[in-house]
């Protein structure tokens, strides 16, 4: 097994110190289990879940196997379960977490409290009770966890300053985690997404030297190569770790876009197809859905904006997709990168679904987008444009990465380009996205 901080004799030293068989769990956490083997196995999949390594579940299982009465490792396993869009397991997981919850202590009684709220989708409660439980126990990771990254709590709050917030929140928990792996890896990300580039660099290298097997720190690795304009560097370097990542982790189909998005800007091809067919797509990914919806969405869309032809058949596949996972308006992230594939389509129907009954945080921002991309598939360049220009100022509660929301950029700039006014599109990416005027992203732009 390997764990974050301290090893199989540390646990055993600290139950015989107390003159009981209690553990603790990776970061100092006292767990109600008396099992040395649910421990480990315990660490072992909270240090995977951090990581997006392979073998979450098993490692999750397997501490209840050792202990079925361990509630905090039937939280683990439904907050995998969650990430991976297996609802009946998520309820069947958290409603075994609370028949087994009578003897826990004030710690995991608020742990189960707060990851219930997370678990049945009461975002915004959740958010608050992360807030109030680091105050009094910082380093229960699964819970700062959930206000961490940019699909995170914060990051699909839908408020304005989200990025902002990120950082702040990632600053006041770092004092609590020394060298911490994660939370040197989170804090880099928090950085790299307001533009603290040095910052980022230093703390996502000491992250990748103390747990190189991260498949999280490795991505936001790629993140800043891709915002310093390194894309030969991050692919080459992205590439190398990609091809030995099981594609069970559940950053395989992300970082697979990472690759594929890299691929056509360096005028790949031919790996760009074999990335989005093989790898990301519907039909092959593993993935968690929001992934697999979102990354095949924009790499698909990415490929048409800079003049490769998309064939019908693959938007129409993709928006039957989009409408079994993510058949009801709700999240906005997900639901941008829908309408673009129900335009695409020409699933209208499903288009004007979003822009009726878009619901969230983000809702005013969604049917807006939404109705953009139906004026694009128009080829009413104008009103599309005009909407998305009220879009981008505020884009950033989407949530996602910047480098993400660049579709957003891209699509405002392709419509302008369609009216003629190339000096107007190209001065507006000079400030949102000054990568755009380096590389053939968008037809027509140089």
């Amino acid at each position: 097994m390997i764990f974050m901080r301290g090893s199989f004799s540390t646990y055993i030293q600290r139950a015989l110190k107390r003159g009981d068989a209690m553990l603790d769990d990776s970061y100092g956490n006292r767990v109600s289990t008396n099992s040395i083997e649910a421990t480990m196995s315990y660490n072992a999949g909270v240090h995977q879940f951090l990581g997006a390594e392979p073998g979450v579940e098993v490692s999750f299982r397997a501490a209840i196997s050792a202990d079925p009465n361990f509630t905090l490792a039937h939280i683990g396993l439904a907050r995998e379960m969650q990430l991976r869009g297996r609802s009946d397991d998520v309820k069947q997981s958290l409603n075994t977490a609370f028949e087994t919850s009578q003897s826990l202590s004030a710690r995991e009684q608020s742990h189960l409290s707060v990851s219930s709220l997370l678990l049945r989708g009461k975002s915004a409660e959740a958010r608050a009770a992360v807030y109030e439980h680091v105050k009094e126990w910082p380093c229960d990771v699964l819970i700062a966890q959930m206000c961490t990254s940019v699909f995170g709590l914060i990051g699909f709050s839908g408020l304005p300053g989200r990025e902002a917030e990120q950082l702040s929140f990632m600053t006041n928990l770092t004092p609590n985690y020394g060298d911490d792996w994660w939370c040197k890896a989170q804090l880099a990300f928090a950085q790299l997404e307001v533009g603290q580039l040095d910052e980022a660099g230093i703390n996502i290298e000491e992250a990748l030297l103390s747990n190189p097997n991260s498949a999280h720190s490795k991505h936001i690795r790629a993140h800043l190569y891709y915002e310093n304009l390194q894309d030969e560097d991050g692919l080459s370097y992205l590439q190398r770790h990609w091809e030995n990542y099981d594609p069970s982790g559940a950053l395989y189909n992300h970082i697979s876009w990472h690759v594929g998005l890299w691929s056509l800007e360096t005028g790949n091809l031919e790996q760009m197809w074999n990335v989005l067919d093989k790898h990301i797509s519907p039909d092959n990914s593993q993935g968690p859905p929001l992934n697999v919806l979102t990354d095949t969405v924009a790499l698909l869309f990415r490929a048409e904006l800079a003049g490769v032809e998309v064939t019908p058949e693959r938007w129409r596949d993709l928006s039957a997709y989009a409408m079994t996972k993510f058949a009801n308006p709700g999240l906005g992230f997900a639901d941008f990168h829908a309408a673009i594939t129900h335009a695409r389509a020409g699933n209208i129907e499903a288009l004007e679904n979003i822009i009726a009954n878009a619901k969230g945080p983000v809702s005013d921002l969604t049917k807006k987008v939404a109705r953009a991309y139906l004026y694009m598939q128009d080829a009413n360049w104008l009103s599309a444009s005009e909407l998305f220009t009220s879009v981008v100022r505020e884009h950033a509660r989407f949530g996602g990465s910047n480098a993400q929301r660049d579709l957003l950029d891209f699509s405002l700039a392709a419509c302008l380009l369609h009216q003629g006014r190339k000096r107007e599109a190209k001065t507006i990416l000079a400030i949102t996205r000054p990568r755009a005027l380096q590389k053939d992203i968008i037809s027509g732009l140089h």
